[in-house]
């Protein structure tokens, strides 16, 4: 179990962290570096060494803080809503250090991450390759054995690599290679001979990060800097973490969603439209503010569920990052997105910060996995469950989900638990009518899996805060009423979405005739969940007064 930072050491971490950025990087400055595409690695440098943010991923017994999942993602959401492209240079060496973290041993964990917490280092992941994308069995990177006899005594390493955030500048670099037994990780400095980085990629967004490919023409390593000490490991150690690199990303796009939405907010209250303020008009709060707070802290409230899972000893949780990640980061760019909107013309500009933002958080939906890949991760796995349980891995969420409702009636659990039994429902006829032989349906099977577990998740932590059991460290930006609230508006769309597009994608999956209509409709239970959005338009007139403080 880990336990990380105490409550305190957390808040004078994200504390200092808001004043360097307050001092150091301005408005006008990180417009600059996206005008410019100028990577600050100085600012990157000090941000992790004397500020100490390299500390945080690190084990105390090797000099770090030790900081828990819980910690990091709070830690990420502030660096997105900074800035992302800033917050992916600092990523990129968490990152890269993750396969020493999961994977090295004993040994070379206090030669490299002593020597990450001493000195500050930057660190780069090399997994990506021009063909293979973040498809890592299909890599063409090779590492062949030097040997002394029967003794291998280093690699020479042949490839390229491509997207590699922090690869112009890195001083150390993780590189996964095809070795005689398989998948590797490599540890390589980066002024190795024969190693060459490219030119910086001229990207749509994240523009203050380096984005580069990198060249591998015979570069020698010694056997001591193969990661475990063991060839063939690197698919495992790579899958190791991507349940916690996903939620880093997730928090990504939480962060950058909420700042888009914190400069849409105050906006509202002074742009004057017939009389009245934007923030007075729910055809401006309701469809371009409350949806996307509802969202975003659907996201939150998964997030925080994984972390703390993980926190406690869950090993992998990747179907758990892979929802995490997909709910944070698509709520993240259309929250963005609707900021643009939300300040129409000015949104619309370079001139203020929304329109980066917007750009920035796109990328949040690619790297660390497409959304489409963390769809068919969340289809396939879920499916399994659904395959193993008999039908019944839904069903017995919405049961508990049931149960909550009856101690904590006020935080939509009750609607949640409908949206499981639908979904065990859509899943059961896809089964039965062998739909998921059509991909689109495995897709969007992911899609209705995400929002439903999110649905449970908020329920959840809605539930906590008005018990008094929410973790000590989560964020408290709301007050348990308007918390349950937002679980109740999130629980009604997350049920209306499976019981539509579910029946939706059945039916146009299935062969004319095949599927009794009428006798779906009753199982998945659509009357109830129509009938329990009644008083959702109240609810978000509720959201709205406390996002903009009226009385």
């Amino acid at each position: 179990m880990t336990v990380g930072l105490d409550h305190d050491t957390l808040k004078l971490v994200m504390g200092t962290l808001r004043d360097f950025a307050a001092d150091q990087l301005p408005e006008a400055y990180l417009l600059e570096l996206d005008t410019k595409d100028e990577f600050p690695e100085e600012i990157v440098r000090t941000m992790l060494a004397d500020l100490g943010v390299s500390l945080l991923f690190i084990p105390e017994e090797y000099g770090g803080m030790g900081a828990s999942t819980f910690d990091v993602y709070r830690v990420c959401e502030l660096l997105a809503r900074i800035d992302v492209g800033i917050a992916t240079g600092v990523f990129a060496t968490f990152l890269g250090s993750d396969p020493i973290v999961f994977g090295a041993t004993d040994e070379q964990k206090e030669r490299w991450l002593s020597l990450l917490a001493e000195e500050g280092l930057l660190m780069a992941y090399g997994a990506t390759e021009p063909e293979a994308g973040s498809d890592l069995g299909a890599l063409r990177t090779t590492a062949k054995r030097i040997t002394d006899g029967d003794d291998i005594t280093g690699y020479v390493i042949n490839g390229n690599k491509q997207w590699i955030s922090n690869g112009g500048y890195a001083d150390l670099y993780t590189i996964l290679a095809m070795a005689p037994d398989g998948p590797t990780w490599f540890v390589v400095d980066g002024d190795v001979a024969g190693f060459e980085k490219g030119k910086p990629e001229d990207k749509h967004g994240i523009r203050a990060s380096n984005t580069a490919s990198l060249a591998l023409m015979d570069v020698e390593v010694e056997a001591d800097r193969l990661v475990g000490e063991a060839e063939g490991l690197g698919l495992a150690q790579a899958q190791a973490v991507f349940g916690y690199t996903r939620l880093m990303v997730a928090a990504f796009g939480l962060g950058a969603g909420w700042e888009a939405m914190d400069r849409a907010i105050p906006y509202s209250t002074e742009r004057i439209q017939g009389g009245t303020p934007l923030s007075e008009k729910q055809g401006y709060t309701h469809k371009l503010i409350v949806p996307n707070v509802v969202r975003l802290e659907a996201a939150r409230a998964y997030i925080e569920e994984t972390a703390t899972k993980i926190d406690s000893g869950g090993h992998q949780l990747n179907t758990e990052g892979a929802i995490a990640k997909y709910m944070g980061t698509v709520a993240g760019n259309a929250a963005a997105d609707d900021a643009i909107q939300a300040l129409g013309g000015y949104g619309y500009t370079k001139e203020y910060m929304v329109e980066k933002i917007t750009r920035d958080v796109r990328i949040t939906t690619i790297y660390e996995g497409t959304s489409e890949i963390m769809e068919m991760t969340i289809a396939r796995d879920r499916w399994q469950e659904h395959l193993k349980s008999r039908g019944g891995f839904f069903h017995d969420q919405g049961s508990e989900l049931q149960r909550l409702a009856a101690t904590a009636p006020d935080v939509g659990a009750d609607v949640a638990g409908l949206a499981a039994h639908a979904l065990a429902e859509v899943m059961e006829q896809a089964r039965t009518h062998r739909l998921t032989r059509n991909q689109h349906v495995l897709f969007r099977l992911g899609e209705l899996v995400a929002y439903t577990e999110c649905a449970g998740a908020l329920a959840r932590r809605a539930a906590a805060a008005a018990n008094g059991t929410i973790a000590e460290k989560a964020d408290a930006r709301f007050t348990p009423a308007v918390l349950a609230t937002v679980s109740r508006v999130f629980a009604r769309e997350a049920a209306l979405r499976v019981a539509l597009d579910g029946t939706r994608w059945v039916l146009g999956a299935a062969e004319p005739g095949a599927i009794d209509a009428a006798g779906f409709d009753a199982a998945v239970g659509t009357k109830a969940i129509e009938n329990a959005q009644m008083g959702l338009v109240q609810d978000m007139d509720r959201i709205a007064d406390a996002l903009y403080e009226r009385d």
